[in-house]
């Protein structure tokens, strides 16, 4: 049956048939034609992939990525990182990673941060001689530090399913997070200079001082967020209603640039981006049981296990299956299902579990920039007005910095452990 949900879908895909409806139909397909599963699994497959309490977080951090565009907590945000390296050639689209890092530290979400900067970035770097493709893809690729630097609910749910202490997680995840930053900026000032971009970035840069102090405001709402996260206050969910209040009352009452007829659009547009994602994380769900059901990570498990004898060759063969898989499957779901069969084969190999829950995390998210299901590739070019296929060209060399990235996280694991080992030992 996964064999036919396999064509099904990619002829789906050759047909132009939007991604969301290709899997749920694929699925639907596989069941009706070539397996014994009743349909009436379908609805409660569909209902089951987002009746969950960690999934609440997206709605409300994509409302809380809208008020603070709206607000003008984004505009200051950016402002601030170009203040920081807009004097650079290709400063502008360092900014954008230097935004997604911070804004990463609010959100949790990495679509949340693909609408809430690309919205601003994204047009300002084409206007500014950066191709569509590449400013679409550099975005996409930014904001997927939405699930790597804390708060990220994929660490919540590999803490849950893999039994690691979700507050070592968080830690661990600041190393790999940083590395990613520091080769994103690194690679786009390369290749600025090679293609000639962003000659003119420093144009309308703030000095330091006054982006500092226009910013403080939105400066404090990472530290609001990380704060009651780390102090117990509130959970990484309930932190996402509180970034939606934040939100709200510094754009309506500090800077006053949201009035009340400014709510019901972004009340709209923050419900259409969420039934986005959510049609698409539902469909994937139904997707995923049915893989599932079949055996196919079970079966990818056993044979980890019996062809790999050494942690090297484990963990490259876990690194090369994880990035076939979340080109398929959705990060959550992946996760929940994988971390229980991989996490104590790898601690067999010595490898410790928080490290590889960054290794985990780290890959899976690969898939939310790499086709068919970068829902972070949809969301940038909803942004951008484009196509899939015509920033294809300009993502493959972001995902190779991130591929590079992920090998020195896998194969030099203090990366990850030294701030962790630091804080809990």
């Amino acid at each position: 049956m996964s064999a036919a949900m396999f064509i099904v879908m990619l002829l789906c895909f050759a047909f132009s048939i939007p991604i969301a409806v290709s899997i749920g139909f694929a699925s639907i397909a596989g069941i009706q034609l070539f397996g014994s599963v009743p349909l009436l699994v379908v609805p409660k497959e569909i209902f089951g992939a987002i009746d969950k309490f960690a999934l609440a977080a997206i709605p409300f951090f994509i409302l809380a990525g809208n008020l603070m565009e709206v607000g003008g907590i984004s505009r200051r945000l950016v402002e601030f990182a170009k203040a920081i390296v807009g004097g650079l050639q290709g400063g502008l689209a360092m900014t954008c990673v230097l935004t997604c890092l911070i804004f990463a530290a609010v959100s949790g979400s990495s679509v949340a941060t693909t609408f809430a900067i690309g919205a601003i970035l994204i047009p300002a770097m084409i206007k500014h001689g950066y191709p569509t493709g590449f400013a679409t893809s550099l975005q996409a690729t930014s904001a997927e530090l939405g699930v790597i630097i804390p708060p990220s609910i994929p660490m919540i749910l590999y803490g849950v399913s893999a039994e690691v202490s979700i507050g070592e997680l968080f830690v661990a995840g600041f190393g790999p997070g940083l590395l990613i930053v520091a080769g994103l900026i690194l690679f786009v000032w390369i290749w600025s200079k090679i293609k000639g971009f962003g000659k003119d970035d420093h144009l309308g840069r703030m000095p330091f001082a006054t982006a500092f102090r226009q910013a403080a405001l939105a400066l404090m709402m990472p530290v609001i967020i990380l704060g009651g996260i780390y102090g117990g206050i509130f959970t990484p969910t309930e932190a996402a209603v509180v970034a939606v209040f934040y939100a709200l009352a510094v754009g309506m009452l500090v800077y006053r640039e949201i009035r009340f007829e400014h709510l019901f659009p972004i009340f709209k547009k923050s419900v259409i981006s969420s039934a986005v994602i959510m049609f698409i994380i539902a469909n994937a769900g139904l997707f995923s049981y049915l893989i599932t059901r079949a055996g196919v990570p079970e079966a990818i498990g056993e044979f980890l296990k019996e062809h790999l004898t050494s942690p090297w060759m484990f963990l490259l063969g876990v690194n090369a299956s994880l990035f076939v898989i979340g080109m398929f499957i959705e990060t959550s779901a992946s996760i929940i299902v994988l971390a229980p069969i991989l996490v104590p084969v790898a601690v067999l190999f010595g490898v410790d579990p928080v490290h590889f829950g960054t290794i985990m995390v780290v890959n899976l998210a690969l898939g939310m920039i790499t086709p068919p299901f970068g829902v972070n590739l949809f969301a940038a070019c909803a942004v951008a007005k484009t196509s899939l296929d015509k920033i294809i060209t300009s993502l493959i060399p972001f995902v190779l910095v991130i591929v590079g990235c992920l090998m020195v996280i896998t194969y030099f694991p203090p990366l990850s452990l030294f701030l962790r080992d630091l804080v809990y030992r």
